[in-house]
C-alpha cells in the first residue's frame, strides 16, 4: 500500500550549517509535487542521462534518484569519495555515457579546476551532450563558472548548460533554477550567458508581476524580515516560499512554536497559503527578466559596526582565500563575528594546505596580513583576528557546508587546532603581542593578551 498525499513520506534533516540539524516532515503529496516541479524545470525525460556522485542519503542525491524513476531516465552513479579522490572522474563519466544532466554543489567547480584539468587524466573529454549542469549550494560565483567554462569549453561544454539552482529541506528539496528549457546552443562557451549581481549568478527566473495572471506553482517572494512585507525589486530581504512542496513542520516540535514561525508565515493583508521562511537573504533584479539572487544565510551575515550593512560571510571568505590561494584551502575558510548577529569583532579562520605547514612564523604572519588587507580592500570590513588552523580544522556539515557558528564556539572554547593567530586593532596589529612556540608545529603563534 502506498502513502496518501497527506501522510508522512519521509523525514529529512536540514544541513545543520547554522545550528543543530532539524527533522523536516515531508508528506507524500509534497514529495510528489517537488519531483514533478524539478522534472519540468530541468526538462527530464526517458532520453535523459544523469551522472551523479551526490550521496543518496542527502536530499539532493535522493531527489535525482526519484527523478530518474519518474522521468524514465538513465542514472549513472559513483561515490562522493571517488569524486574527491579523483575529481576528473565526474567529467569522464559524463563523456563516456553522454550524460545530459548532472547535479553538483558549486564547490565542485574550483576543485575540478585545481585537480581535474587535462594534465590529471589521459582520457579525452567530450562534454557537448550536457544540457544541464546543475549547481546547488549557494553561493554560485560567476567568476568560478566562467573559469570552468573557459577550461572545459574546449571539450564541448556549453555556457547554455549552466543551471544555477536553489533548494532547501523545508521545501522538500527543489525550489528553482535560472536555466531555461528553451535555450538552445550558444557558440560562446567562455562565459555564462546569465546576468550577475555582486559577483553571483541567479538561482531563479521570476515572472513579471504585470504578466502574472495567477501565482506560480512555487511562489518566491523577498520580504522584510521584521515586518514580513514584500520589498521592492532591488531591495534585499529574506526569501519566502509558498508551494505544495512545503514541509509540514519539524518532527517532534511540540507545541510547535518554531514550526509555526518557519512554515506558517503569511504576507500581511493577503489571504491564501502559508509561506516558508527560509532564513536565506535574497534580492530580485532585472527588468525584461526578473532574477532571484541568493546572497547567503541571514544567520551568517556579518553585521558591520557603525553601519546598517550586513555582509554575507562568503564575501569575506572569498577575499581571504584569494589573498593566498597557494597556501589556504579553498572552501575551508570561515568568517564570523565574536557575538552572533551583532556588530562585534570580525574573525577569519582559515585552513592551511598540508604542504604549507612548515613555512615559519614570518610566512604565517604574512598570510594573516594578506587576509586582513584583502578583506578590507574587497569588503570594507576590518578583521580583528586572523586564525590559521590545521587542514580539517574548520567544522563542516556532512554535505560540505561551513558551520560558522560551530567554528565560533570552538574558537571561544579554545578547541580549534590553531597553528597561528594574529590580532589587530582597527587596521593595525594589536599592541602587546607576544610570541610563543606552538606545540605540534614549527610555526609560531601570535598571542595577544587583549
Amino acid at each position: 500500500m502506498g502513502c496518501g498525499p497527506k501522510e508522512t513520506y519521509l523525514v529529512q534533516y536540514t544541513s545543520g550549517a547554522t545550528g543543530a540539524p532539524k527533522p523536516v516532515v515531508v508528506t507524500a503529496g509534497a514529495a510528489a509535487h517537488n519531483v514533478r516541479a524539478a522534472r519540468k524545470a530541468y526538462d527530464l525525460h526517458h532520453g535523459s542521462v544523469i551522472v551523479s556522485w551526490l550521496p543518496q542519503y542527502h536530499d539532493c542525491g535522493l531527489m535525482f534518484l526519484l527523478l530518474t524513476v519518474v522521468s524514465g531516465a538513465t542514472c549513472v552513479l559513483t561515490s562522493a569519495t571517488s569524486f574527491v579522490r579523483r575529481p576528473r572522474l565526474w567529467l569522464e563519466l559524463i563523456s563516456e555515457f553522454k550524460a545530459t544532466c548532472t547535479p553538483v554543489p558549486s564547490f565542485a567547480l574550483p576543485l575540478v579546476l585545481r585537480r581535474g584539468r587535462s594534465e590529471h587524466g589521459t582520457r579525452p573529454l567530450q562534454l557537448q551532450s550536457l544540457r544541464n549542469l546543475i549547481l546547488v549550494n549557494e553561493p554560485i560565483y560567476k567568476s568560478s563558472v566562467d573559469e570552468f567554462l573557459e577550461e572545459f569549453g574546449r571539450a564541448g561544454l556549453r555556457a547554455s548548460s549552466i543551471s544555477p539552482s536553489y533548494g532547501l529541506a523545508e521545501n522538500c528539496t527543489f525550489v528553482s533554477t535560472a536555466w531555461r528549457v528553451t535555450e538552445g546552443y550558444t557558440g560562446d562557451s567562455r562565459s555564462s550567458t546569465l546576468p550577475a549581481y555582486n559577483k553571483l549568478l541567479p538561482s531563479a527566473r521570476l515572472p513579471r508581476p504585470s504578466l502574472s495572471a495567477e501565482a506560480p506553482d512555487i511562489e518566491i517572494v523577498v520580504v522584510d524580515a521584521e515586518t514580513g512585507k514584500p520589498v521592492e525589486d532591488g531591495g534585499e530581504g529574506e526569501i519566502g516560499l509558498s508551494s505544495p512542496s512545503n514541509g509540514s513542520g519539524y518532527l517532534g516540535d511540540t507545541p510547535e512554536p518554531e514550526s509555526r514561525e518557519v512554515f506558517g508565515a503569511r504576507l500581511p493583508g493577503r489571504a491564501g497559503p502559508c509561506f516558508v521562511r527560509t532564513s536565506d537573504l535574497g534580492v530580485v533584479h532585472g527588468t525584461e527578466e526578473r532574477y532571484l539572487y541568493v546572497l547567503g544565510r541571514t544567520a551568517d551575515a556579518i553585521v558591520v559596526a557603525d553601519s546598517e550593512r550586513r555582509v554575507p560571510a562568503h564575501y569575506v571568505e572569498t577575499a581571504a582565500f584569494e589573498s593566498s590561494p597557494g597556501c589556504l584551502r579553498g572552501g575551508c575558510i570561515a568568517s564570523f563575528t565574536t557575538l552572533p548577529a551583532s556588530p562585534s569583532p570580525l574573525v577569519v579562520v582559515a585552513e592551511l594546505r598540508n604542504e604549507r605547514g612548515g613555512g615559519g612564523a614570518d610566512m604565517a604572519a604574512d598570510i594573516c596580513a594578506g587576509i586582513r588587507q584583502a578583506v578590507w580592500r574587497e569588503v570594507g570590513v576590518p578583521v580583528a583576528r586572523a586564525v590559521l588552523v590545521q587542514s580539517g580544522g574548520v567544522p563542516k556539515t556532512t554535505s560540505g557546508k561551513l558551520r560558522r557558528g560551530a567554528a565560533r564556539a570552538q574558537l571561544l572554547a579554545g578547541k580549534l587546532p590553531k597553528v597561528f593567530e594574529a590580532r589587530y586593532v582597527g587596521l593595525e596589529p594589536a599592541a602587546g603581542v607576544v610570541m610563543a612556540k606552538e606545540s605540534a608545529s614549527n610555526l609560531v603563534r601570535l598571542q595577544s593578551p587583549l
